[in-house]
């Protein structure tokens, strides 16, 4: 066999491949495809440094990872805002028509599984990145090429990164958990939980073994020119990908709650709990932009939450990181949703009161995806015997101290309390944050209990005589977690400040701090912190008093992990430098791209237009926002004369 004819070869068994896995349509028998494949295979026995990358036989895995690598992401992989009902829906869809009154929506279902972001690099998988948070995942590469419905050859050339969601069919999830309840295996709690599993199976063989299924849901980097995203996804769908059932591109409103009531009744082949709606118009999205969160530009609209009747067996108090104390409730087990649910979440004794709840009482407990289980409703009228009353805690639970009662919230006011002390450490070290490997929950509560580490500043003065002794920590435990401090020194200064846990202050935030600031970033006062881009009135106060309570710990720490400043980019001076600058219509550049050169260049980019704006460039379909800077006679340009005016800047 020839070369030219092994690839000839390749791409006949990958159309095959692709009518049986994707378009569920064989076009040749099993026996036919076994003999094509061997001989293919044949040749890469003789020839290995000749493998093509799309080959099937990267598919039936073997390889054996000693662990997975971190990568980023080209683009962030953005979670979503949740809507519960039509009034939450019809209320997303008000924000977004303040910037635009006509708009189409793209609506695809929500599968329930893991998500991953595919890079091809010139029509080859390059990488898989799971989600992890956002910004950076896992690399399973390997892992990933062993499911069939990811094509590993795309006819597209440069960089494109595809995102989607990986999947178990419910049926062969039930047939996994019987071949493993058969062999005294653990079963899987459910189908994401199995997905999620068997992406990070060191043994890619056993990956291969598993019936993983990929649905595409979005692109991150890309150069497609569609202006659309459904024709985008459109175009994804045509390299070889799995296309949705019942996706819909529409302007109707009417149209869009149909869909959702349809899949609700839908008897999906896959976990379901919902369906995402998005602006289908590229250029609409670039205009709504981000929360520090979310893309304003779409919604997972959650399918109607499950419900089971229980008994509340008793409630149990928790004191979190901030000291809340937060009333939890036991209650007799029931299935939901596939999991086996047994606590529930009570919010607060404002709510309890409101509900005149009792321990013994009937309830009604729901739950709606990833929504921790609560309690909507007492059934009073069941109520038989003594029953008893859920009081006020006036101490704390964990401590003893007095309790501080706001009403709402009651907080342990004890900054020594173990509960706040051990929750600080464990949010510090965890992978979002400071990453500190090995230093979970159950050893920093042993080196809290023997005296080790009474705050987080501790971890970095631990020696190994401190830790000699303490039990299951032997001489290489000692080193390893040693080591693994000391790694987490000069870590990036946004996951420094992530760590230290500021109420309403996510990784987003952290990072906007981190860019703002750098290490000052406790002394910015409140104007400096609502000019942030997502900064609200209730963040920048729970800066302000984090700051008051916390400024000589903080300084003691960083002086400790001495965390890496982001690097500010130079400024080039040019026309736009100390200039407001409103972006709005299709542009030739990606939006980002554009923002990113106004920035280096001295802009400050702003997402609306008002008295204050000094420029407004407009692409293609401008709407409002050019109306209104012609109106309040804001200075209006053309794409082109804003590369005009900055290639001027470097002539000069």
């Amino acid at each position: 066999m020839t070369y030219e004819v092994y690839l000839d070869t390749i791409a006949t068994l990958n159309a095959w491949a692709h009518a049986y896995y994707v378009l569920d349509n064989p076009i040749a028998s099993d026996e036919e495809y076994d003999v094509l494949y061997h001989r293919a295979l044949a040749f890469e026995q003789e020839n290995p440094e000749r493998i093509a990358p799309d080959s099937p036989s990267l598919r039936v895995g073997g390889e054996v990872l000693e662990g997975f690598e971190k990568a980023l992401h080209l683009s962030p992989m953005w979670s979503m805002e949740d809507v519960f009902s039509e009034e939450e829906f019809l209320a997303w869809i008000g924000r977004v028509k303040k910037t635009k009154e006509q708009f189409s929506f793209y609506c695809e279902p929500k599968f329930d599984g893991a998500s991953l972001n595919l890079v091809y690099e010139d029509g080859v998988l390059a990488k898989a990145i799971t989600r992890g948070n956002g910004n950076e995942g896992e690399n399973v590469t390997q892992s990933v090429k062993t499911i069939r419905s990811i094509p590993l050859r795309i006819p597209h050339l440069g960089t494109i990164e595809i995102r989607g969601e990986v999947v178990i069919p419910l049926e062969d999830f039930e047939g996994m958990n019987a071949a493993r309840a058969k062999a005294g295996e653990a079963l899987f709690a459910n189908p994401r939980n199995a997905a999620a599993g068997s992406l990070r199976q060191l043994d890619t063989a056993v990956t291969a073994g598993r019936k993983l299924v990929f649905y595409p849901w979005g692109i991150g980097v890309n150069t497609l020119q569609e202006a659309k995203l459904s024709q985008k996804m459109e175009k994804i769908y045509t390299f070889g990908f799995l296309r949705p059932p019942k996706a819909l591109s529409t302007q109707s409103t009417q149209a869009v709650m149909a869909l959702y009531h349809e899949l609700c009744a839908y008897d999906s082949p896959m976990m379901m709990d919902g369906m995402v709606v998005k602006i289908d118009e590229i250029s609409l999205q670039e205009e709504l932009g981000y929360t520090v969160k979310n893309p304003r530009w779409m919604v997972a609209f959650k399918f109607p939450a499950l419900e089971k009747t229980t008994r509340v067996l008793s409630v149990d108090l928790q004191v979190g990181r901030t000291g809340v104390v937060t009333p939890v409730a036991n209650v007799e087990p029931v299935m939901l949703a596939g999991v086996k649910v047994e606590r529930a979440t009570l919010h607060n004794f404002d709510e309890i009161q409101r509900k005149d709840l009792r321990v013994g009482d009937a309830v009604i407990l729901i739950r709606s995806g990833d929504v921790i289980p609560k309690i909507t409703k007492v059934l009073a009228e069941r109520r038989s015997g003594e029953l008893s009353p859920i009081l006020r805690p006036t101490q704390c639970p964990e401590c003893g101290s007095e309790l501080l009662d706001e009403g709402a919230l009651i907080k342990c006011q004890n900054l020594s309390c173990a509960a706040r002390v051990v929750g600080a450490i464990i949010h510090f070290a965890s992978k979002k944050c400071l990453n500190i490997d090995g230093l979970g929950e159950r050893i920093v509560m042993q080196l809290f209990e023997m005296g080790k580490i009474n705050t987080v500043g501790d971890l970095y003065t631990l020696t190994p005589q401190d830790l000699e002794g303490l039990e299951g920590f032997k001489a290489k435990k000692i080193t390893n977690l040693l080591d693994a401090i000391e790694a987490s020194k000069g870590a990036p200064l946004e996951r420094f400040i992530a760590g230290l846990g500021m109420e309403h202050i996510g990784e987003v935030a952290a990072k906007k701090l981190a860019y703002a600031f750098g290490e000052a970033f406790l002394e910015a006062n409140h104007d400096a912190l609502l000019v942030l881009e997502g900064f609200g009135e209730e963040m920048a106060q729970s800066v302000l008093e984090f700051a008051r309570v916390n400024r000589e710990k903080v300084a003691g720490l960083l002086a400790h992990v001495a965390p890496k400043i982001p690097e500010k980019t130079q400024i080039i001076p040019s026309y736009f430098t100390g200039k407001t600058v409103v972006v709005t219509g299709s542009m030739r550049m990606p939006r980002e791209s554009i923002k990113a050169l106004l920035e280096a260049h001295g802009a400050k980019v702003s997402g609306s237009v008002s008295k204050k704006t000094d420029v407004v460039i407009f692409g293609e379909d401008a709407g409002s926002k050019l109306d209104k800077a012609i109106t309040l006679g804001v200075e209006t340009m053309p794409e082109t004369t804003l590369h005009e005016l900055i290639s001027q800047s470097h002539a000069s």
